[in-house]
């Protein structure tokens, strides 16, 4: 069989390990921002995560989704990180229990500008907000994200439906002052 290779060095492998994940280091940079919000933890916890993933790779399927694995591995590290910092709570998660109840909302409007978002995005509640990155901004899927924050599809699908209903809400005066209609309504609505 052309094209398929039986057996790879440890060298082979690494080669090609490298190849797949070092181009994923900007995107891996700016979900680190969103999580640390500051740049240089963001860049350690970059650093951390390729290290990290360095000393795994032997258990990374080559082929699989490579970024959904290193950000997996980043939000591991960064609730470590968290921990430490005694910054971390654990509650229970009543949003599963009504997750399947909470329809399908859109996307938000195209026309916002970049800082608007970030702006209104660093007032929603920091579970909500994950889970609105990791699908609005960086395009992971519900099962993804589930996979990345190791909860239940549920339990993402309702912090999706609440994060955008926050950012809705913070969004509301601008939609307002450039012209998506009586958001009042709307946001009361959703």
């Amino acid at each position: 069989m052309v094209g398929i290779k039986w057996l790879e060095t440890k060298e082979e492998r690494w080669r090609d390990f490298e190849a797949e994940a070092m181009p994923l280091a900007p995107d891996l940079y700016r979900v680190a921002m969103w999580l640390a919000r500051n740049q240089t933890e963001a860049e350690d916890l970059v650093q951390e995560t390729f290290f990290q993933a360095m000393k795994s790779f032997h258990r990374y399927e080559m082929g699989t989704n490579c970024r959904a694995w290193l950000t997996t591995i980043m939000y591991n590290l960064n609730s470590k990180r968290l921990q430490k910092l005694g910054r971390m709570k654990i509650v229970d998660d009543p949003e599963e229990k009504l997750a399947e109840t909470i329809p399908f909302e859109p996307q938000l409007p195209q026309t916002l500008t970049d800082e608007e978002v970030i702006e209104a995005l660093k007032n929603v509640p920091e579970n909500f907000r994950q889970v609105v990155v990791l699908s609005d901004v960086e395009g992971f899927s519900y099962k993804e994200i589930a996979g990345i924050l190791d909860v239940p599809m549920g339990t993402v699908m309702s912090r999706m439906s609440r994060g955008r209903k926050v950012l809705r809400m913070e969004l509301a005066d601008y939609a307002r002052n450039h012209g998506f209609g009586n958001t009042e309504n709307k946001i009361a609505a959703g």
